[in-house]
């Protein structure tokens, strides 16, 4: 199945830019499309939800004037992350808000649910399902998703815990459409390999992190340039669902990296209050992060990431064609 024309046209690089909480807001946003790749939000990023309006009025006309100056070149797609779970009393209302400004991709997380998936269909737009197993991603699939992200282990956030190898391949016994993969990709040569393994596009998100767009404190970002892959920590104490976390923001918020103990996934938080079990609230005290980041040594413009990521991608394929 060939990927429908909003995932292949316009597009520099085969990629889409995660949404991250806190972190992707409307000038990461602008400045991922403009230079190229998907770039995406949050709606919970958007407080109060009456902002939510405000940034797709912000985006749309920066992306606009973006096309108008440059016909040759115009911007790539954007997307919003929806929170498909009981404890976001905030979706129907950002729901109304994406079928009114007709927001072209909708990403789905924890949940799947037919009438989300239908309000975006009603306008034309599609939907973008996470999953971090096969079993979730028949549901997806079954409830109306148009295609999936395969959330690997390694991946920032929310991560699973399969090996990508495995996940894509369960996934593609059975499954034709739109595939991305998530895990630990930071580099061009990641991307192709995503691709080899047999997905159609890369899910990128902790090298955004530090960038200039970002929203994120300057520790943040130089953290992220500072480390690598054992600086990483997975657990679910700080939102009762397991994710990847810097070790030095969790050593600076008091805690023991190596004994943290484990959350009662009942107690799910995903930003809206402090972590269930402790007081350093996550994202905003404990910053996460996937495992890929060796690739990032600074703070750059992102238009200067997604150049890098182009020239690694366009080597990796020539050195492939070598072999």
């Amino acid at each position: 199945m060939s990927l429908p024309p909003i995932l292949s046209e316009r597009l520099r690089l085969p990629a889409v830019a995660s949404p991250m909480f806190i972190v992707s807001g409307p000038e990461l946003v602008i400045a991922q499309s403009r230079a190229g790749v998907v770039g995406s939000f949050p709606s919970l990023n958007a407080r109060p939800q009456a902002q939510f309006r405000e940034w797709l009025i912000q985006i749309n006309e920066a992306l606009a004037k973006h096309d108008a100056e440059h016909p040759e070149q115009p911007s790539a797609p954007y997307a919003v992350n929806l929170i498909v779970h009981k404890s976001n009393d905030r979706l129907e209302e950002d729901l109304a808000t994406v079928v009114e400004f007709q927001v072209p991709i909708v990403i789905t997380s924890l949940g799947a649910r037919p009438d989300v998936n239908e309000a975006v269909h009603s306008y034309g737009g599609i939907v973008l399902h996470d999953v971090i197993n096969d079993v979730f991603a028949h549901k997806a699939v079954e409830r109306g998703a148009d295609g999936l992200i395969a959330v690997a282990a390694g991946a920032g956030g929310h991560a699973g815990a399969q090996s990508p190898f495995a996940l894509i391949q369960e996934i593609r016994a059975w499954f034709d459409g739109p595939l991305l993969l998530s895990g630990a990709i930071a580099h061009g040569r990641s991307i192709l390999a995503a691709q080899a393994a047999g997905a159609d596009l890369a899910y990128i998100g902790s090298a955004f992190i530090a960038t200039e767009e970002a929203n994120a404190v300057d520790g943040y970002k130089q953290m992220i340039a500072d480390s690598s892959a054992s600086d990483i920590v997975y657990s679910n104490l700080f939102t009762g669902v397991h994710g990847n976390y810097l070790r030095p923001s969790i050593t600076a918020a008091g805690l023991d990296p190596d004994n943290l103990g484990s959350a009662d996934p009942s107690a799910m938080d995903f930003g809206t209050g402090d972590s269930p079990t402790i007081g350093p609230k996550p994202w905003r005290d404990i910053w996460g992060s996937g495992q890929g980041i060796a690739a990032v040594d600074a703070v750059v413009p992102t238009a200067d990431l997604v150049d890098r990521l182009a020239r690694e991608y366009a080597d990796a394929k020539t050195r492939l064609a070598q072999l």
